[in-house]
């Protein structure tokens, strides 16, 4: 079952008020207007650390990605001439604290959680993982068990249904405004909320009925099937929406305009060919095989919207 976000997000616009979203904290400018914070223009503002943090968005085990990344941040240690490091989230907002402390260099923040990582942390994306014919994305699917009752999105009235993190787009906020204005559905209205952290976890709760239904992004939900990790036979869609843009890459506004090039680099001059990243990563559909370049800007602007649609203020704390 496919619908249109786009017919949901029209009527979605018309419930909310037009609060904008978009707004840098004060300690950032935007001179240029692209919506991500300016270098310092003061080069005793810059950082310039011996080792770069790097950290993926959050997954249920950490540990399988480091060595996915391995060869990847070899090659940005060798471009960079830095020492980089995998640093294992546990959530979106620890990996958000980690570069607004000045912790984390470089990072790929998941698609909902960029406008704020933007905008409170300081993080400018540019890359984004897509397929050799310039193909990326994913779509937000809502899942039940494959034997269960549930089949429609009607169904979820009075079930227990998983989200990941308020930070999430497809785990939460496209969701969240679709439910309301296609279906009727609002959380602890209609039906009871869970929390998982992850999409990981969503997706093994339907598996293993710890939850009636969840909104996942299918990239990781199919990167899981193939993996072993969860048995597809046991899960079944009853919505999919239109696509949304993947994983942003980028690094933090402050470091060293040099090595910030070197980090940009080291993403398009990277080989994807026999690398543990391509064998992880072309499981999705369409299939990752190499970095994209991106701009915050023109590429989340839908997520953007999204925002602002639901009222979502970008105020950090």
């Amino acid at each position: 079952m496919r619908k249109s976000w786009a017919l949901a997000f029209s009527i979605v616009l018309g419930m909310a008020a037009a609060t904008p979203a978009a707004a840098l904290d004060p300690r950032f400018r935007d001179a240029d207007g692209d919506l991500v914070a300016d270098a310092p223009t003061d080069p005793k503002e810059w950082v310039d650390p011996a080792t770069l943090i790097f950290a993926y968005t959050p997954v249920e085990d950490p540990e399988v990605y480091r060595k996915v990344w391995d060869e990847f941040l070899a090659h940005m240690t060798k471009v960079t001439g830095k020492r980089v490091i995998f640093f294992p989230v546990q959530s979106n907002a620890a990996q958000l604290e980690a570069m607004r402390a000045g912790r984390l260099h470089v990072a790929g923040f998941n698609t909902g959680s960029n406008p704020l990582a933007v905008n409170c942390a300081g993080f400018v994306p540019f890359a984004m993982m897509a397929s050799l014919k310039d193909e990326f994305g994913y779509e937000m699917e809502i899942i039940v068990q494959a034997d269960g009752a549930l089949q429609k999105v009607e169904d979820i009235r009075g079930k227990t249904m998983a989200f990941t993190d308020p930070n999430s787009n497809s785990g939460f906020k496209a969701p969240s405004a679709l439910l309301k204005a296609q279906f009727g559905l609002e959380a602890n209205r209609d039906f009871k909320p869970a929390f998982s952290g992850k999409h990981d976890n969503s997706i093994l709760g339907v598996a293993n009925k710890d939850y009636d239904a969840a909104a996942i992004a299918n990239s990781v939900m199919k990167r899981m099937v193939v993996r072993g990790a969860v048995d597809s036979a046991k899960l079944r869609s009853i919505y999919k929406s239109d696509t949304f843009p993947t994983t942003g890459y980028g690094h933090v506004y402050n470091l060293k305009p040099e090595l910030a090039a070197k980090v940009r680099e080291a993403f398009f001059t990277f080989k994807w060919e026999g690398t543990q990243l391509l064998k992880e990563f072309e499981r999705s559909t369409p299939p990752a095989q190499k970095f994209l370049p991106i701009t915050y800007q023109k590429n989340w602007a839908v997520v953007r919207d999204i925002d602002k649609a639901m009222n979502v203020s970008y105020s950090c704390k």
